[in-house]
């Protein structure tokens, strides 16, 4: 059976800057002054497309005093990942199949 493609998470993981922020969290778990100076980005447009993350579940966060740490949430991801191979495998099968046009 076919797992299905999440297209609202793909939407959200298109933006580059979540994008980037995904792969500097699936190395190690950062708080946002760390995200601030790996990417360039403004503090109030990191906390913006952090905000968009966490919504979607994919990030989640622990307060440590007073700086929030952000983590990728792995299952997630595996998830995302597992239907997109599903759709590969789906591709590769039905390499040989082509409808007749009318």
């Amino acid at each position: 059976m076919m797992t299905s493609v999440d297209t609202d998470l793909i939407r959200v993981l298109a933006d580059p800057l979540r994008l980037r922020i995904m792969t500097l969290l699936a190395r190690e778990t950062l708080c946002t002054t760390h995200l601030v100076e790996e990417t360039g980005a403004r503090q109030t447009n990191l906390s913006n497309h952090l905000r968009v993350l966490r919504e979607a579940g994919v990030v989640e966060t622990e307060p440590c005093g007073r700086f929030t740490y952000h983590r990728l949430k792995p299952d997630v991801i595996a998830q995302l990942a597992g239907g997109l191979a599903d759709l590969a495998e789906s591709v590769r099968t039905a390499a040989g199949n082509k409808r007749a046009c009318p």
